[in-house]
């Protein structure tokens, strides 16, 4: 559909409607008009059909009414990134979208950019930077080679093979991730943002693009841009995704291991290979001793996580530290803490770390493994292990509570 077509794609008789859309449209920038000149719209589908509606919620997108703007917002939402899924037309929007970033109008703050959010106001822009995270999150989707064990959603049974996609499926993904570097290079530049909410959107969206492949070379820059903020910025979230960002990028974060803020050490702790690894495990075991106090510190996830985030504080010091024996005491108590615990994301992994090669008959175990046997023994219920089992099974345990209690005799 051309910009000529579009200005004429209202109902008819809708001229008020056919007039807005066509002033929205003149004053999109260049690359903004590029994209709808140059997309088929109609030779798309999106979740709900036939995709040649996608242009007027675009538009709408910049309308002077903030309503008009969330209802866009939220459209494209539920048709174009339907529950995380991509879709044909999920490209060309991500590059539309990337080119209105800088639009005046991004600076609008109001409240609820989806009729479902309540969360703090923040500028249309922040909300357009993690609408891009979203997509960049879903395109990153199973493509690490290898199962990220620090993840908290991780499970031995989970081999990380994705399931097979459709041609269509496959073409979308593909599509994403094709146009990742440009869609970097539109997001690079708040992370530098005097917003906070902005720098937080921003972290949050480099954060999977930087991940793909071909992309990495940038992460020195995007380093060096998010460090410099950081040393400004005052804002909890910003601060705490900031220093996360950092981790994972490799950054040497060893002076935010001090900071003053719990959350920002915590987060300066979750990388894969701190320089000071003894600091960084010590930061997430005091966490974990209050896993309530560390679940409230963020009233939404950070982006990329999700769930609680005493999970995800969990996993990665289960994978830093060396052994078991220097987790051993507060994974104990998390196993203990009157049955509140979460099998699949807390006991389970805790179990996996504390047979790291296996139950083996003929080794016999650790003073700590027994304990945690122990513990479960003491915890679970009485006529049976329950969602334990799977667990159980993958390290070679027995499965039954009396299987288990014979090894401790």
């Amino acid at each position: 559909m051309s910009t000529e077509d579009l200005s004429t794609a209202g109902p008819a008789g809708a001229d008020g409607e056919t007039a807005r859309v066509a002033r929205l449209t003149d004053g999109l920038p260049a690359a903004a008009r590029r994209v709808l000149a140059e997309t088929d719209w109609d030779s798309f589908r999106h979740a709900y059909g036939p995709a040649g509606d996608t242009p007027g919620h675009l538009c709408s997108l910049l309308d002077e009414d903030p309503e008009v703007r969330s209802g866009a917002l939220a459209a494209l939402d539920m048709s174009v990134l339907h529950q995380g899924t991509l879709c044909a037309v999920t490209a060309p929007v991500t590059l539309f979208i990337a080119a209105i970033l800088d639009h005046p109008l991004g600076r609008a703050v109001h409240e609820g950019h989806f009729p479902w959010d309540d969360g703090p106001p923040r500028s249309l822009r922040a909300a357009l930077l993690a609408w891009l995270a979203y997509v960049a999150t879903a395109a990153a989707y199973g493509e690490a080679p290898v199962p990220d064990r620090s993840d908290w959603r991780w499970a031995p049974w989970d081999d990380g093979t994705p399931r097979e996609r459709t041609p269509e499926e496959r073409a979308a993904l593909d599509a994403c991730r094709t146009v990742r570097p440009a869609l970097y290079e539109a997001v690079e530049p708040h992370l530098s943002s005097p917003d906070p909410h902005v720098c937080d959107a921003a972290v949050g969206a480099a954060l999977p693009l930087l991940s793909a492949p071909g992309l990495g070379d940038r992460i020195p820059r995007a380093a060096a841009l998010v460090r410099a903020r950081l040393s400004t910025v005052t804002d909890r979230r910003a601060r705490a995704g900031m220093a996360r960002a950092l981790a994972v990028w490799r950054a040497d974060t060893s002076d935010l291991l001090t900071d003053p803020d719990p959350a920002v050490r915590v987060c300066a702790a979750l990388g894969p290979d701190p320089v000071d690894r003894s600091r960084a495990l010590a930061v997430l075991l005091g966490a974990l001793r209050d896993p309530r106090t560390t679940d409230g510190w963020f009233t939404e996830p950070l982006a990329g996580l999700e769930g609680w985030f005493r999970f995800t504080v969990l996993r990665s010091a289960l994978t830093l530290a060396e052994s078991f024996e220097e987790v051993a005491p507060v994974a104990l108590a998390i196993v203990r803490a009157d049955g509140a615990s979460v099998v699949d994301f807390e006991c389970g992994p805790i179990l996996r770390r504390a047979f790291p090669d296996g139950h083996a008959p003929a080794r016999p175990m650790t003073a700590a493994q027994r304990d945690l046997l122990r513990a479960f023994l003491d915890t679970e219920a009485a006529d049976g292990l329950g969602r334990l089992v799977p667990w159980l099974r993958s390290v070679g345990l027995p499965e039954t509570r009396e299987g288990i209690a014979a090894l401790l005799r």
